[in-house]
Protein backbone atom coordinates (compact mmCIF):
# COMPACT_ATOMS: atom_id res chain seq x y z
CA UNK A 1 0.00 0.00 0.00
CA UNK A 2 2.45 1.88 1.14
CA UNK A 3 4.88 1.44 -2.56
CA UNK A 4 1.42 2.27 -4.31
CA UNK A 5 0.82 5.75 -2.60
CA UNK A 6 4.13 6.69 -3.16
CA UNK A 7 3.75 6.25 -7.14
CA UNK A 8 0.39 8.18 -7.04
CA UNK A 9 2.49 10.69 -5.29
CA UNK A 10 5.13 11.07 -8.32
CA UNK A 11 2.05 10.90 -11.05
CA UNK A 12 0.98 13.89 -8.79
CA UNK A 13 4.10 15.40 -9.35
CA UNK A 14 4.35 14.55 -13.23
CA UNK A 15 6.13 11.69 -13.15
CA UNK A 16 5.00 8.85 -15.68
CA UNK A 17 6.06 5.20 -15.31
CA UNK A 18 8.73 5.76 -17.91
CA UNK A 19 11.11 7.98 -19.20
CA UNK A 20 12.38 8.00 -23.03
CA UNK A 21 14.67 9.63 -25.08
CA UNK A 22 17.29 10.06 -27.00
CA UNK A 23 21.32 10.19 -26.18
CA UNK A 24 23.16 12.24 -29.02
CA UNK A 25 26.81 13.02 -29.48
CA UNK A 26 26.91 16.57 -29.13
CA UNK A 27 29.54 17.75 -31.95
CA UNK A 28 28.19 15.30 -34.91
CA UNK A 29 24.29 15.05 -33.74
CA UNK A 30 24.70 11.21 -34.45
CA UNK A 31 23.42 8.71 -32.05
CA UNK A 32 25.22 7.20 -29.71
CA UNK A 33 24.85 3.47 -29.71
CA UNK A 34 25.15 1.66 -26.17
CA UNK A 35 25.38 4.53 -23.70
CA UNK A 36 24.75 3.89 -20.40
CA UNK A 37 21.21 5.26 -18.62
CA UNK A 38 20.18 4.68 -14.79
CA UNK A 39 17.31 4.85 -13.31
CA UNK A 40 16.96 3.99 -9.75
CA UNK A 41 19.36 1.41 -9.16
CA UNK A 42 19.28 0.18 -12.33
CA UNK A 43 21.72 0.77 -15.45
CA UNK A 44 20.24 0.25 -19.23
CA UNK A 45 21.56 0.53 -22.66
CA UNK A 46 20.29 3.04 -25.77
CA UNK A 47 19.62 1.54 -28.95
CA UNK A 48 21.72 1.48 -32.49
CA UNK A 49 18.89 5.09 -32.47
CA UNK A 50 20.64 6.31 -29.48
CA UNK A 51 16.99 5.94 -27.99
CA UNK A 52 16.06 4.25 -24.86
CA UNK A 53 13.35 3.85 -22.32
CA UNK A 54 13.47 3.24 -18.40
CA UNK A 55 11.51 3.53 -15.35
CA UNK A 56 10.94 7.24 -14.64
CA UNK A 57 13.04 8.61 -11.39
CA UNK A 58 13.61 12.28 -10.18
CA UNK A 59 16.45 11.91 -12.29
CA UNK A 60 17.96 9.93 -15.31
CA UNK A 61 21.92 9.53 -15.21
CA UNK A 62 23.21 9.36 -18.82
CA UNK A 63 26.96 8.88 -19.70
CA UNK A 64 29.19 6.20 -22.34
CA UNK A 65 32.32 5.19 -22.84
CA UNK A 66 34.68 7.99 -24.39
CA UNK A 67 31.79 10.98 -23.39
CA UNK A 68 31.23 12.76 -20.35
CA UNK A 69 28.40 11.93 -17.80
CA UNK A 70 25.03 13.95 -16.99
CA UNK A 71 21.79 14.17 -15.41
CA UNK A 72 18.72 14.88 -16.80
CA UNK A 73 15.29 15.66 -14.60
CA UNK A 74 13.38 14.68 -18.20
CA UNK A 75 13.92 12.32 -21.34
CA UNK A 76 13.55 13.62 -24.94
CA UNK A 77 16.97 14.43 -26.80
CA UNK A 78 20.15 14.45 -24.67
CA UNK A 79 23.72 15.50 -25.43
CA UNK A 80 27.11 14.12 -24.93
CA UNK A 81 30.49 15.71 -25.13
CA UNK A 82 33.08 13.73 -26.35
CA UNK A 83 35.84 13.19 -22.89
CA UNK A 84 39.37 12.00 -23.07
CA UNK A 85 40.79 11.73 -19.58
CA UNK A 86 44.40 12.51 -19.63
CA UNK A 87 45.59 12.19 -15.93
CA UNK A 88 48.19 12.47 -13.68
CA UNK A 89 48.33 10.43 -10.42
CA UNK A 90 48.32 12.61 -7.01
CA UNK A 91 48.61 10.70 -4.33
CA UNK A 92 46.41 12.01 -1.25
CA UNK A 93 49.53 13.84 0.58
CA UNK A 94 49.52 15.32 -3.20
CA UNK A 95 46.62 16.25 -3.71
CA UNK A 96 46.52 18.44 -0.61
CA UNK A 97 49.95 19.94 -1.19
CA UNK A 98 49.72 23.41 -2.14
CA UNK A 99 53.25 22.86 -4.62
CA UNK A 100 52.03 19.08 -6.04
CA UNK A 101 48.55 20.37 -6.49
CA UNK A 102 49.53 23.69 -7.98
CA UNK A 103 51.70 22.13 -10.62
CA UNK A 104 49.10 19.58 -11.41
CA UNK A 105 46.98 22.94 -12.20
CA UNK A 106 49.29 24.42 -13.84
CA UNK A 107 50.25 21.26 -16.68
CA UNK A 108 46.49 21.16 -16.84
CA UNK A 109 46.10 24.48 -17.90
CA UNK A 110 49.52 24.67 -20.72
CA UNK A 111 49.47 20.79 -21.53
CA UNK A 112 47.17 18.43 -23.14
CA UNK A 113 46.75 17.39 -19.14
CA UNK A 114 43.02 17.62 -17.91
CA UNK A 115 42.33 14.95 -15.02
CA UNK A 116 43.71 13.68 -11.89
CA UNK A 117 43.50 10.19 -9.74
CA UNK A 118 43.47 10.86 -6.42
CA UNK A 119 44.12 8.52 -3.64
CA UNK A 120 40.79 8.12 -1.52
CA UNK A 121 41.58 4.63 0.37
CA UNK A 122 45.45 4.94 0.61
CA UNK A 123 48.02 1.74 -0.12
CA UNK A 124 48.19 1.22 3.73
CA UNK A 125 44.46 1.04 4.09
CA UNK A 126 44.01 4.98 5.66
CA UNK A 127 41.02 6.50 3.89
CA UNK A 128 42.00 10.04 3.45
CA UNK A 129 38.49 11.58 4.15
CA UNK A 130 35.86 12.28 7.34
CA UNK A 131 33.92 8.84 6.60
CA UNK A 132 30.70 8.29 8.78
CA UNK A 133 31.63 4.29 8.10
CA UNK A 134 31.90 2.40 11.63
CA UNK A 135 34.46 0.21 10.76
CA UNK A 136 36.66 2.71 9.13
CA UNK A 137 36.37 4.72 12.59
CA UNK A 138 36.77 1.30 14.90
CA UNK A 139 39.64 0.45 13.14
CA UNK A 140 42.08 2.99 12.77
CA UNK A 141 41.69 4.13 9.17
CA UNK A 142 40.88 7.75 10.26
CA UNK A 143 43.71 8.26 11.81
CA UNK A 144 44.81 10.87 8.82
CA UNK A 145 42.30 13.38 7.54
CA UNK A 146 43.52 15.15 5.03
CA UNK A 147 40.61 15.93 2.96
CA UNK A 148 38.69 18.68 5.16
CA UNK A 149 35.52 18.88 2.57
CA UNK A 150 35.95 16.41 0.48
CA UNK A 151 32.40 17.35 -1.80
CA UNK A 152 34.19 21.32 -1.83
CA UNK A 153 37.41 20.16 -3.17
CA UNK A 154 35.77 18.20 -5.75
CA UNK A 155 33.56 21.31 -6.74
CA UNK A 156 36.58 23.27 -6.88
CA UNK A 157 38.12 21.11 -9.32
CA UNK A 158 34.99 20.44 -11.30
CA UNK A 159 34.98 24.47 -11.78
CA UNK A 160 38.33 24.39 -13.30
CA UNK A 161 37.21 21.67 -15.70
CA UNK A 162 39.13 18.87 -14.30
CA UNK A 163 38.11 14.98 -14.55
CA UNK A 164 38.55 13.33 -11.21
CA UNK A 165 39.29 9.57 -10.62
CA UNK A 166 38.61 8.31 -7.52
CA UNK A 167 41.77 5.54 -6.96
CA UNK A 168 40.51 2.94 -4.49
CA UNK A 169 43.48 0.21 -2.51
CA UNK A 170 41.33 -2.40 -2.54
CA UNK A 171 42.43 -5.48 -0.98
CA UNK A 172 45.80 -3.92 -0.04
CA UNK A 173 45.18 -2.96 3.73
CA UNK A 174 46.52 -3.51 6.85
CA UNK A 175 44.37 -1.72 9.03
CA UNK A 176 41.46 -3.91 7.87
CA UNK A 177 43.54 -7.04 9.23
CA UNK A 178 44.72 -6.17 12.13
CA UNK A 179 41.05 -5.71 13.40
CA UNK A 180 39.17 -8.60 10.97
CA UNK A 181 42.55 -11.37 10.76
CA UNK A 182 39.35 -13.67 9.98
CA UNK A 183 39.63 -12.71 6.35
CA UNK A 184 43.46 -12.36 5.96
CA UNK A 185 45.37 -14.10 3.33
CA UNK A 186 47.35 -16.65 4.69
CA UNK A 187 50.48 -18.50 4.42
CA UNK A 188 49.94 -22.18 4.59
CA UNK A 189 50.93 -22.41 7.78
CA UNK A 190 47.87 -21.07 8.58
CA UNK A 191 49.59 -16.95 10.09
CA UNK A 192 48.84 -13.84 8.26
CA UNK A 193 50.72 -12.90 5.05
CA UNK A 194 52.78 -10.07 4.87
CA UNK A 195 53.71 -8.66 1.36
CA UNK A 196 57.09 -6.88 1.01
CA UNK A 197 56.23 -4.14 2.30
CA UNK A 198 55.26 -5.69 5.24
CA UNK A 199 51.39 -5.02 4.57
CA UNK A 200 48.53 -7.50 5.05
CA UNK A 201 46.26 -8.30 2.50
CA UNK A 202 42.29 -9.31 2.56
CA UNK A 203 41.13 -12.32 1.31
CA UNK A 204 39.26 -11.36 -1.88
CA UNK A 205 36.68 -13.88 -1.30
CA UNK A 206 35.15 -12.91 1.59
CA UNK A 207 31.71 -10.59 1.26
CA UNK A 208 32.47 -8.71 4.53
CA UNK A 209 35.43 -6.83 3.11
CA UNK A 210 34.06 -6.34 -0.28
CA UNK A 211 31.38 -4.56 1.14
CA UNK A 212 33.47 -2.37 3.42
CA UNK A 213 35.41 -1.10 0.20
CA UNK A 214 32.41 -0.87 -1.74
CA UNK A 215 30.86 1.71 0.55
CA UNK A 216 33.83 4.04 0.46
CA UNK A 217 33.66 3.79 -3.06
CA UNK A 218 30.34 4.51 -2.90
CA UNK A 219 31.19 7.69 -0.67
CA UNK A 220 33.40 8.95 -3.24
CA UNK A 221 31.26 8.80 -5.59
CA UNK A 222 28.28 10.70 -3.42
CA UNK A 223 31.05 13.64 -3.49
CA UNK A 224 31.46 13.83 -6.74
CA UNK A 225 33.52 12.04 -8.85
CA UNK A 226 33.66 11.21 -11.82
CA UNK A 227 35.32 7.86 -11.80
CA UNK A 228 35.80 5.20 -9.19
CA UNK A 229 38.78 3.18 -9.68
CA UNK A 230 39.40 0.12 -8.27
CA UNK A 231 43.56 -0.79 -7.44
CA UNK A 232 45.06 -3.74 -5.74
CA UNK A 233 41.56 -5.43 -7.65
CA UNK A 234 43.74 -8.73 -7.40
CA UNK A 235 44.96 -11.58 -5.22
CA UNK A 236 48.97 -11.02 -3.76
CA UNK A 237 51.56 -12.27 -6.66
CA UNK A 238 52.98 -14.52 -4.27
CA UNK A 239 53.78 -18.37 -4.03
CA UNK A 240 53.20 -20.54 -0.62
CA UNK A 241 49.28 -18.47 0.30
CA UNK A 242 46.12 -19.64 1.14
CA UNK A 243 42.57 -18.21 0.90
CA UNK A 244 38.98 -19.40 2.09
CA UNK A 245 38.39 -21.09 -1.07
CA UNK A 246 40.80 -23.52 -3.00
CA UNK A 247 43.25 -21.90 -4.57
CA UNK A 248 42.29 -22.12 -8.69
CA UNK A 249 41.88 -19.78 -11.14
CA UNK A 250 38.50 -20.24 -11.56
CA UNK A 251 38.34 -19.67 -8.14
CA UNK A 252 40.37 -16.82 -8.15
CA UNK A 253 38.53 -14.96 -10.98
CA UNK A 254 35.49 -15.64 -9.84
CA UNK A 255 36.09 -13.06 -6.48
CA UNK A 256 37.36 -10.52 -8.32
CA UNK A 257 34.70 -10.48 -11.34
CA UNK A 258 32.46 -10.85 -8.67
CA UNK A 259 33.69 -7.93 -6.68
CA UNK A 260 33.77 -5.74 -9.66
CA UNK A 261 30.15 -6.88 -10.82
CA UNK A 262 29.05 -6.17 -7.06
CA UNK A 263 30.58 -3.08 -6.89
CA UNK A 264 29.12 -1.48 -10.30
CA UNK A 265 25.56 -2.78 -9.34
CA UNK A 266 25.87 -0.93 -5.90
CA UNK A 267 27.45 2.87 -7.63
CA UNK A 268 24.87 2.87 -10.29
CA UNK A 269 22.49 5.23 -8.85
CA UNK A 270 25.54 7.63 -9.10
CA UNK A 271 26.16 7.55 -12.69
CA UNK A 272 29.78 7.29 -12.18
CA UNK A 273 32.53 5.68 -14.48
CA UNK A 274 33.97 2.42 -12.84
CA UNK A 275 37.39 1.40 -14.32
CA UNK A 276 40.25 -1.71 -12.61
CA UNK A 277 43.87 -1.47 -13.04
CA UNK A 278 45.22 -4.80 -13.92
CA UNK A 279 48.83 -5.69 -14.33
CA UNK A 280 50.70 -5.25 -17.55
CA UNK A 281 51.35 -9.24 -18.35
CA UNK A 282 47.75 -10.00 -17.99
CA UNK A 283 47.73 -8.60 -21.32
CA UNK A 284 49.59 -11.31 -22.65
CA UNK A 285 48.56 -14.45 -20.72
CA UNK A 286 45.44 -16.20 -21.18
CA UNK A 287 45.53 -17.27 -17.55
CA UNK A 288 45.15 -14.60 -14.34
CA UNK A 289 48.33 -15.35 -13.60
CA UNK A 290 47.47 -16.12 -10.20
CA UNK A 291 46.12 -12.92 -9.03
CA UNK A 292 43.11 -13.68 -10.26
CA UNK A 293 42.71 -10.65 -13.24
CA UNK A 294 41.88 -12.06 -16.49
CA UNK A 295 40.78 -9.49 -19.14
CA UNK A 296 37.68 -11.34 -20.83
CA UNK A 297 36.75 -11.71 -16.98
CA UNK A 298 36.82 -8.25 -15.75
CA UNK A 299 36.08 -6.25 -18.81
CA UNK A 300 32.11 -6.83 -18.66
CA UNK A 301 31.96 -4.91 -15.17
CA UNK A 302 34.09 -1.78 -15.87
CA UNK A 303 33.71 1.26 -17.81
CA UNK A 304 37.68 1.08 -18.25
CA UNK A 305 40.17 -1.51 -17.68
CA UNK A 306 43.60 0.41 -16.50
CA UNK A 307 46.51 -1.78 -17.30
CA UNK A 308 49.93 -1.05 -15.96
CA UNK A 309 52.00 -0.67 -18.77
CA UNK A 310 55.23 0.95 -17.60
CA UNK A 311 58.24 -0.46 -18.97
CA UNK A 312 60.40 -0.86 -16.27
CA UNK A 313 58.03 -3.83 -14.66
CA UNK A 314 58.35 -5.72 -17.77
CA UNK A 315 61.34 -7.42 -16.32
CA UNK A 316 60.86 -10.08 -18.83
CA UNK A 317 60.18 -8.01 -22.01
CA UNK A 318 57.60 -9.05 -24.42
CA UNK A 319 58.40 -11.26 -27.40
CA UNK A 320 61.20 -9.91 -29.76
CA UNK A 321 61.80 -6.90 -27.42
CA UNK A 322 63.85 -8.10 -24.58
CA UNK A 323 64.34 -4.69 -23.32
CA UNK A 324 61.43 -3.27 -22.52
CA UNK A 325 62.87 0.75 -21.90
CA UNK A 326 64.17 0.80 -25.16
CA UNK A 327 60.89 -0.06 -26.68
CA UNK A 328 58.58 1.90 -24.91
CA UNK A 329 56.10 2.84 -28.03
CA UNK A 330 56.18 -1.06 -28.67
CA UNK A 331 54.97 -2.09 -24.47
CA UNK A 332 52.23 -0.05 -24.75
CA UNK A 333 50.65 -0.96 -28.46
CA UNK A 334 51.39 -4.51 -28.12
CA UNK A 335 50.31 -4.84 -24.55
CA UNK A 336 46.95 -2.82 -25.76
CA UNK A 337 46.32 -4.49 -29.21
CA UNK A 338 46.85 -8.16 -26.78
CA UNK A 339 44.45 -7.01 -24.48
CA UNK A 340 41.68 -5.88 -26.74
CA UNK A 341 41.74 -8.98 -28.46
CA UNK A 342 41.15 -10.82 -25.39
CA UNK A 343 37.95 -8.31 -24.12
CA UNK A 344 36.83 -8.35 -27.93
CA UNK A 345 35.37 -4.85 -27.16
CA UNK A 346 36.49 -1.00 -28.41
CA UNK A 347 39.61 0.63 -27.46
CA UNK A 348 37.95 3.10 -26.22
CA UNK A 349 37.34 0.87 -23.11
CA UNK A 350 41.12 1.25 -21.97
CA UNK A 351 42.97 4.11 -20.42
CA UNK A 352 46.50 2.49 -19.39
CA UNK A 353 49.01 3.88 -16.67
CA UNK A 354 51.97 5.41 -18.40
CA UNK A 355 55.49 5.88 -17.12
CA UNK A 356 56.92 9.13 -15.83
CA UNK A 357 59.35 8.05 -13.17
CA UNK A 358 62.91 6.99 -13.68
CA UNK A 359 63.62 3.26 -14.61
CA UNK A 360 64.60 0.87 -11.88
CA UNK A 361 65.13 -2.19 -13.69
CA UNK A 362 67.45 -2.05 -16.42
CA UNK A 363 69.87 1.06 -16.75
CA UNK A 364 68.38 3.39 -14.83
CA UNK A 365 67.26 5.80 -17.34
CA UNK A 366 65.31 8.87 -16.58
CA UNK A 367 61.58 8.90 -18.04
CA UNK A 368 61.92 12.40 -20.24
CA UNK A 369 60.27 13.95 -23.23
CA UNK A 370 61.17 11.24 -25.60
CA UNK A 371 60.23 8.31 -23.46
CA UNK A 372 56.96 9.96 -22.25
CA UNK A 373 55.73 11.10 -25.78
CA UNK A 374 56.82 7.48 -27.19
CA UNK A 375 54.59 5.65 -24.65
CA UNK A 376 51.68 8.80 -25.16
CA UNK A 377 51.71 8.44 -29.12
CA UNK A 378 51.18 4.24 -28.26
CA UNK A 379 48.59 5.20 -26.60
CA UNK A 380 46.89 7.68 -28.81
CA UNK A 381 47.76 5.28 -31.90
CA UNK A 382 45.87 2.08 -30.28
CA UNK A 383 42.83 4.54 -29.65
CA UNK A 384 42.54 4.13 -25.98
CA UNK A 385 40.51 6.65 -24.30
CA UNK A 386 43.33 8.85 -22.98
CA UNK A 387 45.85 7.70 -20.47
CA UNK A 388 47.30 8.54 -16.74
CA UNK A 389 50.55 8.98 -15.98
CA UNK A 390 52.33 7.20 -12.68
CA UNK A 391 55.10 9.08 -10.65
CA UNK A 392 55.20 7.91 -7.09
CA UNK A 393 57.03 11.39 -5.97
CA UNK A 394 53.75 13.20 -8.04
CA UNK A 395 56.99 15.30 -9.81
CA UNK A 396 55.78 15.66 -13.44
CA UNK A 397 56.83 18.51 -16.12
CA UNK A 398 55.32 18.78 -19.52
CA UNK A 399 58.15 16.80 -21.30
CA UNK A 400 56.50 14.58 -23.21
CA UNK A 401 52.67 16.15 -23.50
CA UNK A 402 51.70 18.27 -26.34
CA UNK A 403 51.01 21.80 -25.54
CA UNK A 404 48.35 23.92 -25.61
CA UNK A 405 47.51 27.51 -26.28
CA UNK A 406 46.66 29.40 -23.06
Amino acid sequence: MKYLSFIALLITLGYSSTTTGFIYDKTTSKPIVNAIVTSGKKEYRSDINGSFSVPSAPFIGVRAVGYERKFYKTGGKMYLNTLTPKALYLSSFGATSSKLMGNAKSLIKTTEANALVIDIKMDRGQIAFRTTNTVANKIGAQEIILFKDMKKFVADLHAQNIYLIARIVSFKDTPYITAFPQYAVKKTDGTLFKDKEGLYWIDASNKEPQQYIIDIAKEAAAAGFDEIQFDYVRFPDRKGIKFAFENTQANRVKAIAGFLENARTQLTPHNVFVSADIFGYVSWHDADIEIGQRVDALAPYVDYLSPMLYPSGFNAGIPGYPNPVKANYEIVKHSLDKALVKSGNSPLCYRPWLQAFKDYAFDRRVYGEKEIAEQIKASDDFGSCGWILWNPRNVYTGAGLKKIKL
